[in-house]
């Protein structure tokens, strides 16, 4: 059988035909409601992301190696501390990242937004503060407002020539000293033009932060090129979902603040009374590292690297839009009216049924997963006029065409015709009334 890139990169296969590269769980099958099975579709990427098959095989060569990393004389432990080291020089690399730029791990995005927040310069002394969109994760919005130096929000308009001119205004009116935007939102997918904002933020002396983990796994990443200053990501997005994050970008704001952690690791003396502080990732690394961690990070982005990821995800993008704008009572989101570019990411609603209700009908009679809600944007969702939240179909390198032809097979009869089965609420979110399978049973066998 012929390897199904080659195929597409020779123009002798439909587009998006087949997967970019083997995950796990493509093959699994689960149970309906009518009491058949069919392949599961995951539609879900943006949450978590399925893990390669060859990232999941480095992670079992390691796993003999775990030794002490960075405190051991022993052969397991010398290795898994060059494992590590490797491991933050490839993420180094793939992401375009500057010579001296540190590279430290962190357990998701989150955590390392919330490290980035403690580090930032105090208030007073030019120090200004924290510029965001309103169309960010929570997770890139309410660190920000624990800091001294206080943060703000710029509203975004239906452009994205606009918003960029409200940022510039906004960083204009008084000093900001960083930045902080997403690469791509993880509501629309849509794409944000980082050069030019890392140059508008630069302007004005501020610094910029970009929050890609959704971005990361979808789009080649420049910070060096593109003027970036700091940039988070998560593993579990990026086909590495073994708990592992990572922050990288200069090195003063962290070498000056106070350790993110305190404990063994992070210091170079302790007496009774003092304690010497190390400089560099490790500072901000106490305890023992997620080796496992690291290391499927690193192999994952080796991994996706040279894939065609942008025409692959656009292909399958195209598919689901307009197969969704052909349904009546459909409607999907958008932030910006001339946002070009966009990962394989789509939102939508349809009329007459909450999200959860439709997400439990197409997991229970059609086997696809897909996210319903608000998405951890509230305030994005808010300004959308979809307060009780939306359906999120979200697609990647393990996705292929007939993916996108189910999720749309599914919606077309549930509008036309409604859900085979009863839905009702539970604590635990939307779900057949009547439901005969035992998923715990199944799951066990």
């Amino acid at each position: 059988m012929k390897d199904p890139m080659s195929l597409i990169d020779a123009g002798r296969a439909p587009a998006a035909a087949a997967p970019l590269l083997p995950v796990l769980g493509a093959d699994l099958r689960v149970p309906l409601t009518d009491g058949t099975s069919a392949r599961y579709v995951n539609l879900d990427y943006a949450a978590t992301a399925p893990a390669l098959a060859s990232v999941a095989e480095r992670v079992a060569a390691t796993l003999p190696y775990a030794g002490s990393v960075h405190r051991g004389a022993g052969v397991p432990s010398r290795v898994a501390s060059a494992w590590y080291e490797q491991a933050r020089e490839t993420v180094a690399r793939r992401l375009g990242a500057r010579p001296d730029d540190a590279v430290v791990f962190t357990r998701n995005t989150t955590d390392a937004i919330n490290l980035l927040a403690a580090c930032l310069p105090a208030a007073g002394a030019g120090a200004g503060d924290v510029v965001t969109l309103d169309v960010e994760h929570h997770a890139n919005l309410l660190p920000w407002r624990r800091t001294a130096a206080g943060h703000r929000t710029v509203r975004h308009a239906a452009t994205l020539a606009e918003t960029l001119e409200r940022l510039d205004a906004a960083l204009a009116a008084r000093p900001a000293t960083l930045l902080a935007i997403t690469g791509a939102s993880n509501v629309t997918g849509e794409v944000l033009p980082l050069a030019e904002l890392t140059a508008l933020a630069r302007r004005h002396g501020a610094r910029t932060f970009v929050d890609a983990a959704q971005l990361a796994p979808h789009r080649a990443i420049a910070i060096a090129a593109d003027g970036i200053d700091y940039l988070a990501l998560s593993g579990h997005k990026a086909y590495a979902p073994y708990g592992a994050g990572v922050l990288v970008g200069r090195a003063d704001w962290l070498d000056r603040a106070a350790p993110y952690l305190a404990g063994g690791g992070a210091v170079l003396d302790v007496t009774l009374d003092d304690v010497v502080w190390a400089t560099g990732p490790r500072r901000h690394e106490a305890g023992t590292p997620n080796l496992a961690g690291a290391v499927a990070l690193a192999a994952a982005l080796e991994a996706i690297a040279p894939l065609p990821r942008e025409a692959h995800e656009a292909a399958l993008r195209d598919a689901v839009l307009t197969g969704l704008a052909a349904i009546d009572g459909v409607s999907v989101a958008r932030i910006w009216e001339d946002a070009g570019a966009a990962i394989g990411t789509v939102a939508f609603k349809v009329d007459g049924y909450e999200p959860g209700q439709v997400s439990a009908c197409l997991s229970a009679e059609h086997g696809i997963g897909v996210r319903a809600g608000r998405f951890c944007a509230h305030p994005l969702m808010a300004r959308l006029g979809l307060p009780g939240g939306a359906l999120r179909a979200s697609f990647g390198a393990g996705s292929m065409m007939e993916d996108a032809d189910r999720v749309l097979d599914a919606v077309r009869p549930l509008v036309a015709e409604g859900p085979a089965e009863t839905y009702i609420k539970t604590d635990g979110g939307w779900a057949p009334r009547d439901d005969r399978r035992d998923l715990a049973a199944w799951a066990a066998s």
